[in-house]
């Protein structure tokens, strides 16, 4: 979607429409959640602070956010795209991605499935979307934001390198401003740069993370599109765009991470056996760990306490963190047996967790949310994954 939330505001609020509009908070700690492109001409952008946006568009229109409109115009959207194919994988509350491979008898193809799409959002919601057509989930991902607003982009097998390769390597799925200066310090500011490097050299600066450049610099991207309930796994990770330097902080997006993987696993009424955790530290070294529970749990208490101790494990010996992620797998249909002596406790936690579910589908996801989480979030300026909303 384009500038989804600000998007929607205008559309709601006719006087706001050809205005710079800022979805967010407008307090000492507020974060602009959404920026209309009208304001995006002047610099300002999601996850920027609110006092550094006031001083770039002095004249913006800052709306607080409608946000159970957004998530009932989100849920409208993802019906679009499920009456063209079943494998949807909504990515947040404003992107997905859908496999069409076999709609084509149906619908014509990819290019006119997206030509289809684009005409209903505009027609049914008065929103514009843009789409990317591509072999894989990363070239689809990058189309899509070749002609926004409101465009439609086509990466073929013939045109990957003539589209690829003048784009800068900021443009690459997972490469941040330090990454991008690392690759800088390698002569590598193209993506043709970044192809023309040996896969040694990346290996030997990056780890597996050179790995994960050498096969985007090539269009290389094997992973499917799956929906949460044929997944073998859930996940939720969050890159910074700069190192996180406080474990406090570290810990209080985990707290958030390993709720929304909850919140996912009863959603589709699974539950999990296995928790781990990603985290990738400030000089690009990725590690996992993994823990596996006594018994398959959608609780969000359980999940979280096994991804802090996991977690607590590199905190002994803390280094800046640049990514940290949350997964659970081992996915089964029904939960484990809670011990005679556990099983009150158990059923007053997913009570909790029930209620949460509820505010959270009424309000969206971040109307509700552990204290200790938010409470770390508020103390070091954190905010969780997946979402361009800032806590509340």
């Amino acid at each position: 979607m384009d500038a989804f939330f600000a998007s929607v505001e205008q559309r709601d609020h006719p006087e706001l429409r050809g205005k710079p509009v800022l979805v967010g908070g407008t307090g000492p700690r507020g974060v602009v959640a959404a920026a209309s492109y009208e304001a995006r001409v002047f610099g300002c952008r999601s996850a920027m602070p609110s006092a550094v946006a006031k001083r770039l568009c002095p004249h913006a229109v800052f709306v607080k956010g409608s946000f159970a409109q957004y998530k009932e115009d989100s849920a409208r959207v993802m019906a679009i795209l499920e009456s063209y194919s079943p494998l949807v994988q909504p990515v947040s509350i404003d992107e997905a991605f859908v496999d069409v491979t076999g709609s084509s008898g149906l619908f014509g193809g990819g290019v006119a499935i997206a030509e289809a799409i684009r005409q209903r959002v505009r027609s049914e919601l008065m929103l514009t979307c843009s789409v990317g057509v591509a072999p894989n989930k990363f070239l689809a991902k990058l189309a899509s934001d070749l002609n926004k607003p409101d465009g439609l982009a086509v990466i073929t097998e013939d045109t990957i390198r003539p589209i690829l390769d003048p784009l800068p390597v900021s443009r690459l799925w997972g490469v941040g401003p330090a990454a991008e200066k690392s690759l800088h310090r390698l002569g590598v500011r193209t993506i043709r740069d970044l192809y023309n490097l040996p896969a040694e050299v990346l290996r030997s600066r990056f780890d597996d993370f050179g790995d994960h450049l050498w096969n985007l610099a090539r269009g290389l991207d094997d992973r499917p599109v799956h929906t949460d309930r044929a997944a073998k796994s859930i996940s939720h990770e969050h890159t910074f765009a700069q190192d996180l330097e406080d474990a406090d902080a570290v810990r209080a997006v985990l707290a958030d991470e390993a709720e929304q993987v909850a919140r996912r696993l009863r959603k589709h009424a699974r539950f999990a056996r296995t928790v781990t955790v990603k985290i990738r530290f400030g000089d690009f070294e990725t590690v996992t760990r993994s823990a596996t529970l006594e018994a398959a749990t959608d609780r969000t208490d359980s999940i979280t306490n096994a991804a802090r101790s996991l977690f607590d494990q590199w905190a002994r010996a803390f280094r800046p963190v640049r990514l940290i992620g949350v997964g659970v797998s081992s996915l089964t249909e029904s939960a484990g047996q809670a011990g005679l002596f556990d099983a009150g406790d158990a059923e007053k936690k997913r009570a909790v967790d029930r209620a949460a579910d509820l505010i959270a589908e009424k309000f969206g996801k971040r109307a509700v949310q552990r204290g200790s989480a938010l409470h770390q979030q508020k103390r070091h300026g954190a905010h969780g994954p997946g979402s361009d909303t800032p806590p509340t």
